[in-house]
This record gives structure tokens, sequence and C-alpha cells, in this order.
């Protein structure tokens, strides 16, 4: 005899499946994360939070406010604040302001930034290919495409 209705089992070994593809996806990220900041120190000697704020400027050729670049990576304007100092130190970013606005930073990256990260990212991408290559190309698309659907369902509710 079941101790207990079959519409709570299943919600519960439904529950339980959802729980186990969480901590998967959780593991798999890690992994791969992991991969990429050993990576991306020992042969470009960069963060990956560095990368992280390069990747979301090179996609803005214009460049962003210094806003824009937090929210889009969802961290504190410290962090990226931080990030963009070195950047700017390095060469890699300027700093302008937005209509003589001293209260706004718009940042891009320099010609120098957009060449050293077109060579990180082209390495990123390898390593990131070499780690997931377990993967059929349709296995990929499939599961991208299901996350994407996943994103869009609880994305506006933050």
């Amino acid at each position: 005899m079941v101790s207990a209705p079959l519409p709570a089992a299943r919600r519960e070994s439904d529950s339980k499946a959802r729980l186990r593809l969480w901590i998967r996806l959780l593991r798999a990220s890690r992994l791969v994360e992991s991969v990429a900041r050993e990576r991306l120190k020992s042969q470009f000697n960069a963060t990956l939070p560095r990368f992280d704020v390069m990747a979301a400027l090179y996609r803005k050729a214009d460049g962003m406010l210094m806003s824009e670049i937090s929210r889009f990576l969802m961290v504190s304007k410290g962090n990226v604040t931080g990030i963009v100092d070195r950047l700017v130190s390095d060469g890699l970013v300027v700093r302008s302001q937005r209509n003589g606005d001293r209260r706004t930073s718009f940042v891009s990256l320099t010609r120098r930034g957009r060449a050293a990260f077109a060579e990180m990212a082209a390495a990123h991408e390898r390593w990131v290919d070499e780690l997931l290559a377990g993967l059929s190309v349709r296995d990929a698309e499939q599961m991208s495409a299901k996350l994407k659907s996943f994103r869009s369902d609880w994305e506006g509710e933050a």
C-alpha cells in the first residue's frame, strides 16, 4: 500500500528531478568557469570579471555607461569601477563623460582593448568547445533553446 497519495508522490519526484538538474547545471557551470578562470590567468594574465567587462564592451562598440555594465553583468557598480579602473590604466578601455555630465562615466574599449579581447574570446570559445565536446551540436542547440525559454519565463520577475 502507498503511504502518500499519488499526486503528492509525483510532485516530490518532479521536484527531485528538477533539483538534480539544477545541481548538474551548477556543477557543469562551475567546471567550465574554473577552467576559464585558470586559463585566462595563465595565458592572458586576466581575470574572469575583467573578461566579462571587456565582453560587455565588445558587444557595444559605441561603449556603455558604468551603470549599464553593472546591470548587464548583474554585479555592483563598485565591482565594475575597480575593474574599469585597472582596464583604463592598462590602456584597454577609455572613460569619458556623457554630455559633459561629471556624474556619469561612459566606457569603451580602445583599439588595443578590442584586439586583446578578440584574442581572449577566441581562446575562450575553444576552451568551452573542448569542455563540451561530448555534446552533439544538435543536443547543444536543443539544451540552449530550452534554457533560453526557461530564462524568458522567469527573467521579468526579479
